[in-house]
């Protein structure tokens, strides 16, 4: 099954970084990358995301706001600097919880616990 990736971090070299360690997994296939939560909210409306990886302190819109202002709800995984908003991020239903800097390891749990979420094929509705 191939996972659809959305990676949304202000930092680009925080999304390099997740970018180069997901070339690792097969099975993610990274469909868009965005600088900020408005470029966020708009690719997903636009693209078939299966998962979304989303930084929590950006400018204009947090992470937080982003995950309110989609149509649908999409797993996530929180990648963040940031340990005080573990409990808001399983709150929202988070898959995961990576605190920067993570390991390939880390990142590959995650990726683990993702794929319990993630909707197969026939259930999303998109043709494959």
């Amino acid at each position: 099954m191939t996972i659809r990736a959305i990676i949304v971090d202000d930092e680009p070299l925080a999304r390099q970084y997740l970018r180069e360690l997901l070339t690792e997994h097969a099975q993610v296939q990274v469909v868009a990358e965005c600088k900020n939560g408005f470029d966020a909210v708009k690719a997903v409306g636009e693209q078939d995301v299966d998962l979304m990886f989303l930084d929590i302190q950006m400018p204009k819109l947090d992470g937080f706001e982003v995950l309110e202002l989609l149509d649908r709800p999409v797993p996530t995984i929180f990648v963040t600097a940031y340990d005080e908003y573990a409990v808001r991020a399983f709150d929202a239903h988070a898959v995961d919880y990576l605190l920067k800097p993570f390991s390939a390891e880390r990142l590959a749990e995650a990726l683990s616990r993702a794929q319990h979420r993630v909707p197969p094929p026939d259930i999303r509705g998109s043709a494959r």
